[in-house]
């Protein structure tokens, strides 16, 4: 008998296929990566962790050919330690890093993973409030890290630009563990440089080592594309990443780092030179049990993907895209926030824009087949339940193959819809948009189905 779980699959496969995906945290994988994740890898537990020991020359064939000592809790684990290594490496070649940890479930358990190794309870973070646009996971009062740490917020200027000065006073004023730079909905390319000489300037005057960290999980492919800057190029100790965003790999999160690379079985002194072994043990065993084999392998794949030339004519694409399609709302009347972008994130403000709040112009263009999502603005004050704006992005319409003059028609429909909603339209003038909407999905087909 049929599970009714697979006839609810297929209507997903084939809402994806006639719609768009236009939320910039969404992606389409490889029927490779699709491959890996439903492998049998799935059947193995490896709690802990491959070795490298032994290997000097960084071959990927000799990583996958050596089998050698491991830091395991259960036996049978040559093949996946060999994919758990290449993994690493991959990760490691792509972002410049002296090591990675590629076992975190998500993005929120890396970044919980990494205030835990070098934090104790009680003390001072320093991160994008949520209002400006940082995410969840950087304090907000509703997560558990928030009710463990003391966070403080800095914010944006009118430019929609991170507020430096804001930072700074703040960075040497709280005597911040940690410097966080990460969001959720900020369309400008962070001055990393700026940001690591305050960090030096805070730990000068309390005296002590400032971990700088970035949540790179909306740019990550960007950065691995080589169009937008990398933090770990300008002084910063880790960064963390989801894997699936402009990565374009499985559902997952992923930790690099600078500093020292030994075993994790022996705990180490707490020093930035030993953030690697450090965040190690507070993924394993301090925050999560037995890794994701078959997502590992996944991640392993969709990091030598993007490690081909094409995958940076991927993220220039991406880039490309949002430029024009910000350029076009705007000459449309739409009003985004920080007036354009830099990446592929771009975030309109409905009220000032057409009268109307996020809410309804999401349910709208989701008739439409448009896929986005509401979004607070820093100026909100009903918060996320009566947002302003909306967030989109262009990662997974460049995955199909869009370029510019999609991104022209794109904003035609989102203004017809902006319309109907301004003036009492009905559903059928909205089913009308969303026959054109398939019409030109379906010329785009989506990778892996």
């Amino acid at each position: 008998m049929k599970d009714v779980v697979f006839d609810l699959i297929e209507s997903e496969k084939t809402r994806q296929k006639e719609g768009l995906e236009l939320i910039p945290s969404e992606n389409y994988v490889s029927s490779n990566v699709l491959k890996a994740m439903g492998s049998i890898l799935t059947n193995k537990y490896s709690e802990g962790y491959p070795s490298f020991e032994g290997i000097n020359e960084w071959d990927e064939a000799k990583i996958a050919e050596k089998v050698l000592p491991n830091y395991r809790y259960y036996g049978g684990q040559k093949n996946v330690d060999r994919i758990e290594r290449l993994a690493i490496d991959r990760a490691c070649r792509l972002f410049h890093a002296d090591h990675a940890n590629v076992q975190p479930h998500s993005g929120a358990q890396a970044n919980t993973a990494v205030y835990f190794a070098w934090c104790e309870p009680g003390d001072t973070i320093l991160g994008m409030s949520l209002p400006a646009g940082g995410h969840l996971t950087h304090g907000a009062p509703v997560t558990l890290s928030a009710h463990v740490y003391n966070f403080v917020g800095y914010g944006v200027n009118s430019d929609g630009d991170i507020d430096y000065d804001d930072l700074e006073e703040k960075a040497l004023k709280e005597d911040p563990k940690i410097i966080l730079v990460g969001y959720s909905a900020f369309m400008k390319v962070p001055d990393f440089k700026r940001v690591s000489e305050i960090r030096d300037k805070a730990a000068k005057k309390f005296g002590h080592e400032i971990l700088l960290m970035a949540d790179m999980a909306h740019v990550a492919g960007l950065i691995a594309g080589g169009v937008h800057p990398n933090p770990l190029d300008f002084g910063f100790d880790v960064m963390t990443t989801t894997t699936h965003k402009t990565l374009r790999g499985p559902r997952g999160g992923l930790i690099m780092s600078k500093g020292k690379v030994a075993s994790p079985l022996k705990k180490p002194v707490h020093t930035l030179e030993n953030i690697p072994i450090l965040i190690d043990r507070a993924v394993f065993p301090g925050t999560q049990g037995g890794p994701l084999e078959h997502i590992i392998a996944a991640k392993a794949v969709a990091f030598g993907e993007a490690l081909q030339p094409s995958f940076k004519d991927y993220a220039k694409q991406i880039v490309k895209n949002a430029k024009v399609l910000a350029e076009e709302l705007q000459a449309l009347g739409f009003v985004l926030q920080g007036g354009g972008t830099e990446n592929h994130l771009v975030l309109v403000d409905c009220v000032s824009s057409f009268g109307f709040d996020g809410k309804v112009y999401e349910k709208a263009l989701d008739k439409a087949g448009l896929t986005l999502n509401a979004n607070a603005l820093a100026t909100d004050k009903g918060g996320a339940f009566i947002p302003s704006g909306v967030r989109l992005g262009t990662p997974a319409i460049t995955t199909r193959g869009f370029k510019e003059p999609e991104m022209v028609k794109l904003a035609g429909w989102m203004k017809q819809v902006a319309d109907i909603c301004k003036n009492g339209g009905s559903d059928e003038e909205l089913a009308k948009i969303r026959e054109e909407v398939e019409e030109l999905a379906l010329k785009f087909p989506v990778p892996g189905i």
